[in-house]
């Protein structure tokens, strides 16, 4: 089962690196990992994507809790109240009008913006939860050679009044 884990860390040196190996000792994985610095410039907030069952999930946030750097832990599974989105940029070759239309109008029905063209290559944005990401991805190898793919990783918040502050 996956899991959505949102931290609030100092904004300092090594502070991400101790949460990573908090993961690393314990033997479990990290499947995405977002990092920025919070409208507080003395914290950032870290987005994990991780697997495994509940009470692995629970382990990991105990033990976040632990670590001086740490300020806030939340789980964010969607099932429970939390909201998920991931960013993907994708770049594929348009070498003829065929094609063009046809990514054009799957970006129209995904809901997708065409951020960059040439005669040759169109550059698509999609925002969307994980499973709608892997299905654009997927939707956009059938019509056109994809060049290249880059996704930003999980990004998460609670749903209605839960926030996470300092």
């Amino acid at each position: 089962m996956r899991h959505v884990i949102s931290i609030l860390i100092e904004n300092e040196a090594g502070a991400l690196s101790r949460v990573v190996g908090l993961f690393s000792q314990r033997g479990y994985n990290i499947d995405s990992l977002t990092v920025a610095p919070t409208d507080d410039a003395t914290l950032s907030r870290c987005t994990i994507l991780t697997s495994g069952d509940k009470s692995e999930a629970e382990q990991i946030t105990k033990q976040l809790h632990k670590l001086v750097c740490v300020y806030r832990v939340s789980l964010l599974d969607e099932a429970e109240g939390g909201i998920e989105r991931e960013m993907v940029l994708v770049k594929v070759s348009t070498p003829n009008r065929n094609v063009r239309d046809e990514v054009k109008s799957l970006a129209d029905i995904f809901n997708a913006k065409i951020i960059d063209v040439n005669a040759e290559i169109f550059t698509l944005e999609y925002v969307g939860n994980s499973d709608e990401t892997d299905n654009f991805i997927s939707t956009i190898c059938k019509l056109a050679e994809v060049i290249e793919v880059v996704r930003s990783g999980v990004l998460g918040i609670a749903k209605g009044t839960h926030y996470m502050k300092p």
